[in-house]
């Protein structure tokens, strides 16, 4: 056999590069494919009259009152009012938890005391602090604020805490073995192993504080896609509920992409060591 034979019979080696690309493009076209099988699932619900009363609208019924929504009653400026409260919510939620993340997590005993009041706190509700929040703190854009760094705050704590604890101790060791001392543990091994898991707190109290932000914006709010939805429900206003939410879904689908692409920018080490 000669070394052209050799040569053509060799089978080629794909980049990475390129596995990775048809990988995304696989990804994308099967998003797209559910998501098509989804509308037409509702488009035949819709259409068959299973659902008593008024119904469900049918999928161009409300992208028309979308486009009523947008171009007449300006719900663009509705999405970007909810969008900055739950980024602000998810900000200050997010950095008070991450201190207290690393705390529960480093000290055993102080997380075997706090974890039944972080376990008990996030089971509530926040629909539930809606009253409270117009007690002490008005019908303002605090009010609104403060149930969404609430919600925010709890959900980052736990998943934070928990990743941080779930850290391999060989790393820890090996840290000390080569003279580290107990800050430069924390601060050179245990900080960077805890990134990947900060990206999901964040991610977590994301999707909480979307979930979140209709019964934040009841706080005698005029503007806000939670506050169009509950504006839409009182006139009984069905396709302009269903923008309203679709609004809530694709905003919140945005922003947590956004949060995966800077995560994968960020930790690109991460890929390497695997």
């Amino acid at each position: 056999m000669t070394t052209t034979t050799v040569a053509r019979s060799a089978p080629r080696r794909r980049s990475p590069a390129s596995g990775s690309l048809s990988g995304t493009t696989r990804r994308v076209g099967l998003g797209i494919l559910g998501a098509a099988l989804a509308i037409g699932v509702w488009y035949l619900v819709s259409v068959s009259g299973i659902v008593s009363g008024r119904g469900i609208p049918r999928p161009d019924e409300v992208v028309s009152a979308g486009r009523i929504l947008f171009t007449e009653q300006d719900l663009l400026f509705d999405v970007r009012v909810s969008m900055t409260r739950v980024c602000i919510g998810v900000t200050v939620g997010s950095l008070l938890a991450l201190p207290i993340g690393f705390l529960l997590a480093w000290y055993p005993t102080l997380r075997a005391m706090a974890e039944p009041l972080v376990n008990f706190f996030r089971a509530l509700p926040p629909i539930a602090l809606v009253p409270l929040a117009i007690v002490y703190i008005g019908i303002g854009e605090d009010a609104r604020i403060s149930i969404l760094v609430y919600a925010s705050f709890f959900a980052a704590v736990i998943v934070l805490f928990e990743g941080i604890s779930s850290i391999d101790p060989l790393l820890v060791r090996a840290a000390r073995v080569l003279g580290a001392n107990r800050w430069e543990v924390f601060a050179r091994t245990v900080v960077p192993a805890s990134i990947p898991h900060l990206f999901t707190a964040v991610r977590v109290a994301l999707g909480v504080s979307w979930a979140t932000v209709v019964a934040a914006e009841l706080v005698a709010a005029q503007r806000g896609l939670g506050a169009a939805v509950q504006d839409a429900a009182t006139f009984y206003r069905i396709p302009d509920m269903f923008v309203g939410i679709a609004m809530i879904g694709f905003a919140a689908l945005f922003m947590d992409l956004v949060l995966k692409l800077v995560q994968s920018r960020l930790t690109t080490w991460q890929e390497k060591t695997r």
